[in-house]
């Protein structure tokens, strides 16, 4: 990374670092997820902001380490919100409803996080593999989708032997499909996924296949 002394700030104002870094990253999550990692530009995101391009070079250091702080962010909005999911007073069946349901929530409120990690599947993940922050970040759901398993299972609540990533991925996978495929899915069926009269009929459908899934009856058992 190249070094970058700090810059004047424009008209000598004196702006606090982590607002200027918070409003830096707020502009750039907008551009990437509108314009993908190659067609966004350092000098819109500059222009967009009360800062300049030299000054988002000096603490991020260029366009690459900027996309991963985008990344790093969007990332730790999830998981700080499954970090602070209370699901120890419901009972397994409960508790698995309510986890699908944050994560239901999470994807609508969130549709740039969707079309970030939309593009950096398209960029072959180089960037999360880079970034040992969020090598280290991992998923706070995964321990609590493990500790509501091995509840319903002890309880025989749960009929099947589940493991916790094929779990994540099955919850992810459904609220992922609904934001990102939205449009599409409306033009060849003629049904918006996202609309405020179908949420609840959704959010519902989740849960219900995700218990359906955990308590049927497997081949062999």
């Amino acid at each position: 990374m190249t070094s970058v002394d700090e810059p004047a700030r424009p008209n000598g104002r004196i702006r606090d670092a982590a607002r200027t870094q918070a409003e830096i990253l707020d502009v750039a999550t907008k551009e990437f997820a509108r314009a993908g990692y190659d067609g966004a530009r350092v000098d819109e995101i500059a222009a967009r902001t009360r800062t300049t391009k030299r000054m988002i070079y000096y603490y991020f250091g260029g366009k690459e380490q900027l996309f991963t702080a985008v990344l790093e962010r969007a990332y730790g909005v999830i998981r700080e919100a499954e970090q602070r999911l209370d699901v120890e007073h419901l009972d397994p069946v409960a508790a698995i409803r309510r986890l699908a349901e944050l994560t239901f929530d999470h994807h609508e409120q969130h549709p740039d996080f969707i079309r970030l990690v939309s593009i950096e599947n398209i960029h072959g993940a180089e960037h999360i593999a880079a970034s040992e922050r969020l090598g280290k970040i991992g998923s706070p759901a995964l321990d609590v989708i493990r500790r509501i398993l091995a509840a319903g299972q002890e309880s025989g609540l749960f009929t099947a032997d589940v493991d916790a990533v094929d779990l994540h991925a099955m919850i992810s996978s459904f609220c992922f499909f609904r934001v990102a495929n939205r449009h599409t899915f409306g033009a060849l069926f003629g049904r918006d996924l996202v609309a405020p009269e179908q949420r609840e009929h959704y959010r519902t459908m989740l849960g219900d296949m995700v218990i359906a899934y955990l308590t049927a009856e497997r081949a062999g058992d």
